[in-house]
């Protein structure tokens, strides 16, 4: 058999790849990029790898290194339709390395990955950018990401985020459940609005309401697009001054993403405790009761959701409350942890062995 060669020119920009486009990105995000480096990051921009110092790791007794991956759910749906792309990355971030640092550990450095249908170089300079200022809140090295482009598999104007980062903590300093008793305080604090969780039931109840992104909503006080957007409050930070400052008080913390408050809770608390939560301690902010009552959201739908209002929880010896709420601009007592007698098992609202792990359990009250 023989074949014939095409007489077109068939090149990899007629496929709907555009290299020239994907260095301009990343001209575009260079500076971003390199402002999150620091002295441990070997090399800079442009490596087949990132590349980062861990020779602080020989002064510990006995390191351990955290790792965690995650990306941003349906929440970019929202950014395409409002083509407003410069605050995802908070939230691709705060996903990743607060996931980290609720075991004490500290974030080190992360890489991002983007899939879009067409590199638009403004466009992926702006998500980068994000996720580069983010890091830089964090105290985390950005050292190194992917930009692939998918003719045929995304639209042009569609993208995925997916971040890692990996961290380190010294064995003796690690936070969990092995280091909760009963007596301990649980203290909230604020989550920035949705966050990146339940966006798909919040996408849902929009459009059966018909409601455009542009509407103005007056309990949010803007539009419904920009109150969905608020992104992520990244607590690394301020999480890792409190460890410093207070190193004995927190005992245990839950990072309440998918699956809400009492899931994520009992997920840090050992077999045989339970956390008790007052809904009354905290006021739920305007989105979920807008949101939960336009969709006829259940309640324990709502709490199995979203977080709510509270986008952290601490676990903290009782002795130490008082330091903690003082070093945690907008934190409250949320309940407390008790033995757990088996009273409260039959409570619609309680939750044990939540998220693969038979440990501890919660419940909102």
């Amino acid at each position: 058999m023989s074949s014939e060669a095409n007489p077109k020119s068939t090149t990899y920009a007629a496929a709907g790849v555009d290299v020239e486009a994907g260095d301009r990105a990343v001209e575009l995000m260079k500076a971003a990029v390199s402002a999150t480096h620091n002295s441990s990051v070997v090399g800079g921009m442009g490596g087949f790898a990132g590349l980062f110092d861990v020779s602080v790791l020989k002064d510990f007794e006995r390191p351990l290194l955290a790792s965690s991956t995650d990306g941003v759910g349906t929440k970019v749906a929202i950014a395409q339709a409002m083509d407003k792309h410069d605050t995802i990355g908070y939230d691709l971030v705060g996903m990743v390395v607060d996931d980290i640092i609720v075991c004490g550990a500290r974030p080190l450095f992360m890489t991002d990955y983007i899939a879009c249908g067409k590199v638009v170089a403004e466009r992926i300079a702006d998500i980068v950018r994000g996720i580069a200022d983010a890091c830089a809140s964090a105290g985390v090295a950005l050292v190194g990401g992917e930009t692939a482009e998918h003719p045929g598999l995304l639209g042009v104007d569609e993208y995925d985020v997916a971040g890692a980062a990996t961290g380190a903590v010294e064995a003796s300093k690690l936070l969990g459940p092995e280091k909760v008793r009963a007596g301990d305080v649980l203290i909230g604090l604020p989550s920035s609005g949705i966050h990146s969780n339940g966006y798909s039931l919040v996408r849902h109840i929009i459009a059966e309401a018909g409601w455009g992104l542009d509407k103005h909503v007056s309990e949010f006080g803007r539009t419904l697009g920009e109150e969905l957007l608020v992104p992520t409050h990244v607590y690394t930070g301020e999480l890792a001054a409190l460890f410093d400052a207070l190193p004995e008080a927190v005992h245990s913390v839950s990072h309440v993403t998918g699956g809400g408050l009492s899931a994520n809770v009992a997920r840090v608390l050992p077999q045989g405790l339970v956390a008790k939560m007052s809904r009354a301690s905290w006021e739920i902010p305007a989105v979920f009761n807008v949101l939960g009552d336009l969709g006829g959201v259940p309640q324990d739908d709502r709490e199995r959701t979203w977080n709510l209002g509270v986008g952290m929880v601490l676990v903290v010896d009782a002795e130490s409350v008082d330091g903690v709420l003082a070093a945690s601009p907008g934190a409250w007592v949320l309940g407390d942890v008790a033995a757990d007698d088996g009273t409260l098992a039959t409570d619609p609202y309680y939750v044990q062995g939540a998220k693969g792990v038979d440990g501890g359990a919660a419940i909102l009250q």
